[in-house]
């Protein structure tokens, strides 16, 4: 199990190991790299659990999505010089939302609408947990429970995580075992 803080991972079943990983695309992406490396991981499934931001309105609820997009690279650019950013990777098992992963925390209107275009959902993480797992050869699922708008209202986090860590944690009770 893998979640950013420790807050996010709360409610999660005694006996589940927990990775927290910290904020953003590379503290996670390293985190898990870390507890990843040197160990058997041929019967291992990484499930990555937290908080999201709705990019779209009326979106609610607990989301696993199918796609995950790195937001914060210049992607067209990158595949202009013949290079590949990898900047969207499937995860099996999804529900068919995409989520876009970046080191922004959005707060601001424009920044939602624009990645309104591309994703339903918004989180700083997931990006990071998916290459690393990817990278290792890892089956990894997303689990998702929005906890604000995207918008101003994003700032209400601290106050908001509890409410979405229960959510997880019953999640993670009935599908994990």
């Amino acid at each position: 199990m893998v979640s950013a803080v420790a807050g996010e991972a709360r409610y999660v079943p005694d006996g589940i190991p927990v990775v927290v990983t910290g904020v953003g695309k590379t503290a996670a992406a390293v985190a898990v790299g870390r507890a990843l490396a040197g160990r058997d991981t041929a019967d291992l499934v990484v499930l990555n659990v937290g908080t999201t931001g709705a990019l779209r309105d009326g979106m609610a609820g607990l989301y696993l999505p199918s796609l995950v997009i790195n937001h914060d690279v210049n992607a067209d650019a990158i595949r202009a010089i013949g290079l590949d950013p990898q900047d969207e990777l499937r995860v099996d098992g999804g529900d068919g939302t995409v989520l876009a992963s970046g080191d922004v925390f959005v707060t601001d209107p424009v920044v939602r609408e624009r990645l309104a275009e591309r994703a339903h959902l918004v989180d700083m993480e997931a990006y990071g947990v998916v290459y690393a797992c990817r990278e290792y050869g890892v089956p990894v699922r997303v689990v998702k429970h929005v906890s604000d708008s995207a918008d101003e209202a994003a700032l209400d986090w601290p106050a908001l995580v509890d409410a979405s860590a229960k959510v997880l944690g019953e999640w993670v009770s009935e599908y994990v075992r």
